[in-house]
């Protein structure tokens, strides 16, 4: 019961974040099935890209598993599923969906919905993109690296996204899942879509769904 009170505690400080702008709601997110799957080696020899993506709604069960497999906390210390540079943890992940838009937040496991607006034509250039379920922006907030120049700010938030978006890789083929992880993005619609801060950027976005016929 207290450490349910604690995260929920940290969902409503991170909600209220300025960093994170406005705030419709917050969504506790069904926990998180920490064991079966498919083992590992079948998982690597399953990962694939995908480009043909079925429209129906990702089940939440499966949106659940995905953010915490991406980006969830793995330990009572609060460190992650995913390694990071001096413990920076300095990613964001943005969920984008035909019902609105939404936050991540790992302390609590949640989410925050920050607008009603799809926004899903400004995650991509793909046809495929702008009716698949789910696209995620991973997106860096350089003000978290303290004390680093840009160049090593650059080389850290390339090297963290890309074991984020490599667990939603084999999350997604454990599953049956379809995904693909795309440098192409309207990054100027999305800064002033997603009210971001001088400091924060789009590194790279990732979507996911039931595989099309």
């Amino acid at each position: 019961m207290y450490n349910r009170v604690i995260a929920m505690l940290a969902v409503i400080l991170l909600a209220a974040s300025p960093g994170l702008g406005q705030n419709l709601d917050t969504i506790p997110l069904s926990p998180v099935t920490p064991t079966g799957g498919m083992p590992l080696m079948e998982a690597l020899q399953n990962r694939q890209s995908q480009r043909s993506y079925s429209q129906k709604d990702l089940a939440e069960k499966h949106l659940s598993n995905l953010l915490w497999a991406a980006y969830g906390v793995n330990r009572s210390n609060g460190y992650r599923t995913v390694p990071s540079a001096k413990s920076y943890h300095e990613f964001d992940i943005y969920i984008l969906k035909q019902d609105g838009w939404y936050c991540y937040v790992p302390d609590g496991h949640a989410l925050v919905k920050k607008g009603d607006e799809d926004l899903r034509k400004y995650a991509g250039s793909q046809e495929f993109v702008h009716t698949a379920p789910v696209n995620l922006m991973y997106v860096a907030d350089f003000d978290r690296m303290k004390n680093e120049d840009e160049q090593n700010m650059i080389f850290y938030s390339a090297c963290d996204v890309g074991f984020i978006s490599q667990n939603v890789y084999l999350y997604c083929a454990s599953e049956g899942l379809a995904t693909v992880v795309r440098g192409q993005r309207d990054t100027d619609e999305l800064r002033t879509s997603l009210r971001l801060r001088p400091a924060q950027h789009v590194i790279l976005a990732q979507t996911i769904g039931y595989p099309g016929e």
